[in-house]
C-alpha cells in the first residue's frame, strides 16, 4: 500500500471519482436554492459575528445571573453557617 493511498484512505482514482459525485450533488442542491460560494462565505460570517457578539452579551448576562443569585445564596449560607456553629 502506497503513503498516497494510506493518506487517502482508498485508491486515488476512487477518491477522486467520490469527490467529482459528491461535488456534482452539492453544487445541484446550491443551484436549485440559488446559492453561491459567496452567499456561503457570508452566511458563515455573520454567523461567527452574531455568535461572538452575543457571547459578549451573554458574558453581562452571567455576571448579572451571578450578582441576582449571591443575594440569596450569600445570606443564606451565613445563616446556615452560624446554626452549624451553635451545634
Amino acid at each position: 500500500m502506497s503513503a498516497l493511498t494510506r493518506f487517502l484512505g482508498d485508491s486515488p482514482l476512487r477518491i477522486l471519482v467520490k469527490l467529482l459525485v459528491v461535488s456534482f450533488i452539492v453544487g445541484f442542491i446550491m443551484s436549485v436554492f440559488h446559492w453561491s460560494p459567496w452567499d456561503v462565505w457570508y452566511s458563515l460570517r455573520d454567523m461567527v459575528l452574531h455568535v461572538w457578539n452575543m457571547g459578549f452579551d451573554a458574558l453581562g448576562n452571567f455576571a448579572g445571573y451571578i450578582v441576582l443569585g449571591a443575594v440569596i445564596v450569600v445570606p443564606a449560607f451565613i445563616i446556615l453557617r452560624i446554626l452549624s456553629f451553635r451545634r
